[in-house]
């Protein structure tokens, strides 16, 4: 059975992200989304609301589970999960250069490889930064989110 980790803080979860999982999903038995928190990063939503963002957006998504990723490395997670792969998402060139080190990294510290998919160009210009500043400012993201990141991103949830 292959497994792979979809990582990422998802704040707040996108359609952009439910492509990129809805694919690996049908390339990988068991898809795990790693809900990770970078304390670095200043989040819109905290983990148990982003959790259930991606729950309830990929509940119709057999063989996908959601979990947080706690503390630590990600190749650590991926190997306490039996993980044989990361699946990243790529919007652009930029997004390469930026994932290219890590997967290498991730490849030598649990031997786990890293496939890239690139995202439908439908959202290639989608960014969770950008749809906060757009939500913020009271633009409509209805197009780019899922209904239960909408209803929270305009303060009716």
């Amino acid at each position: 059975m292959s497994r792979a980790v979809c990582p990422g803080s998802f704040d707040p979860l996108h359609n952009g992200h439910l492509e990129v999982i809805s694919r690996a999903a049908r390339l990988f038995d068991e898809v795990i989304v790693a809900v990770s928190t970078n304390y670095a990063k200043k989040y819109r939503f905290d983990l148990e609301q982003r959790m259930m963002f991606c729950a309830e957006s990929l509940a119709h998504l057999p063989g996908v589970t959601v979990l947080p990723m706690g503390e630590g490395l990600l190749a650590d997670f991926c190997r306490e999960q039996g993980a044989t792969a990361l699946v990243k998402g790529l919007r652009s060139g930029l997004d390469f250069d930026y994932e290219l080190p890590m997967a290498t990294m991730n490849r030598h510290l649990a031997d786990i490889d890293t496939v890239f998919l690139p995202t439908d160009t439908e959202f290639a210009h989608v960014s969770s930064t950008l749809l906060k500043e757009v939500a913020s400012l009271g633009g409509d993201v209805t197009p780019f989110v899922p209904d239960a990141v909408n209803r929270h991103l305009r303060g009716s949830a």
